[in-house]
């Protein structure tokens, strides 16, 4: 391995950045990467290895139905072009071209960002409702039920919501909204994993579709996701990522999530073949789903305290650092350790010598201009901790 990443050119990181793909997300169990393992060398009719994953996800959400993505901006696509398209043979080989058709997606404008590109490249218009008076600072008040409301025309296919632990408006308000309009809500809940009952959330709130990261918290294959919701959704979302070069009377997709009737011709190969998604890709992502769901909160927390608190107690011993554990409003569930540095400007150079390092360490400076590190416990080791206090204890010498 080592020999391969010299080939590479890539030296491995000390990842304190938490689970993001810019790292590679996340780091994965050797019992995964064996079953995946296993997966590479066998054959599966794909259409039915995703109709077996659907069952495995439906359990594990309380969705009608639900696919393996090739992570969750894949399943933003399929998402965004099944609400346009549906069951439609003729507007699935049309996207993205979308004139004519339904395919305006109304979001809070609080609710943008720069991972709904995705939502955008299946050929979708969004249509932004509100002011975000409360995330700017000026107010109290973010973006209304009502608003989003108005917003919805003849042309509207679905409402988008980015779920966060702060979102407003709440998910259920949206989805009343959505339920008087004949709409679908599409939920992007890439990185709301733990808590575990945030699985069953989003779907229990009543939303339509919900898109899940598999390269997070679940603990599965990077380029992996899940899109759950109701089942004519999911089948459209599928037909339109599997190769379907069948006859259409040989045809037999599995039952219970594609039914065959509600289809009088087989759909082109579709928008979302960009996306396809790995046999191992697939196994790796259901097997560490399964993992999750039987995985207390509690325990989960254990671990990661235990990792956080080893890497304060050997960051405490360098001058001009002050580390402390930190409940982190964006990372729900996972506790952080904040080092703040003394000295203006000196965090930013730390980080520069942390990065530059051998081993490179990575850590999170997007408060660095206040002279705060972040660091994330969920790539890590207990015994990581002496490792990043070594590499700290360099980068203070040298910065």
């Amino acid at each position: 391995m080592s020999g391969l990443l010299e080939r590479l050119n890539a030296s491995s990181i000390i990842n304190a950045t938490g689970t993001i793909t810019l790292h590679g997300g996340s780091t994965i169990e050797p019992a995964i990467t064996m079953a995946m393992a296993v997966a590479a060398q066998t054959s599966f009719d794909m259409a039915d290895l995703q109709g077996s994953a659907s069952e495995i996800i439906a359990e594990c959400t309380g969705a009608e139905a639900g696919i393996v993505t090739s992570g969750a901006s894949a399943g933003l696509l399929l998402g965004a072009a099944a609400c346009m398209a549906g069951l439609d043979a003729s507007l699935m080989g049309r996207l993205p071209d979308t004139s004519g058709m339904r395919n305006e997606f109304v979001v809070a404008h609080s609710h943008r960002n720069s991972y709904d590109h995705a939502v955008r490249a299946a050929g979708a218009v969004l249509v932004e409702a509100g002011v975000a008076d409360r995330v700017v600072g000026v107010g109290i008040r973010d973006t209304e039920p009502w608003e989003i409301e108005r917003a919805i025309t003849p042309r509207t296919a679905g409402i988008f919501y980015v779920a966060r632990p702060d979102s407003l408006p709440a998910l259920p308000q949206v989805v009343a909204v959505a339920r008087r309009a004949a709409v679908p809500v599409l939920v992007d809940a890439a990185a709301e994993l733990p808590p575990k009952s945030n699985l069953r959330r989003f779907i229990e709130d009543g939303a339509d579709l919900v898109v899940f990261s598999g390269g997070k918290a679940l603990g599965g294959p990077s380029a992996s996701g899940i899109l759950c919701g109701r089942r004519r959704l999911i089948a459209s979302a599928l037909l339109q990522m599997l190769d379907l070069d069948y006859d259409f009377d040989a045809w037999q997709p599995p039952k219970h999530l594609i039914d065959k009737s509600e289809l009088p011709h087989l759909p082109r190969n579709g928008i979302g073949r960009s996306c396809k998604v790995g046999k191992e890709q697939i196994v790796g992502l259901l097997l560490a789903l399964s993992r999750f769901v039987v995985t207390d909160d509690a325990s989960r927390m254990q671990s990661l305290t235990a990792i956080a608190s080893a890497l304060v107690e050997r960051l405490q011993t360098l001058p001009a650092l002050r580390a402390h554990i930190v409940s982190d409003p964006h990372r729900a569930h996972v506790p952080c350790v904040e080092v703040s540095v003394e000295g203006a400007g000196r965090a930013s150079e730390i980080c520069a010598a942390l990065r530059s390092g051998t081993p490179s360490v990575r850590v999170d400076a997007s408060n660095a201009s206040r002279g705060v590190l972040t660091l994330v416990p969920t790539c890590l080791k207990v015994e990581d901790a002496e490792r990043i206090g070594d590499a700290f204890a360099r980068s203070l010498a040298n910065a």
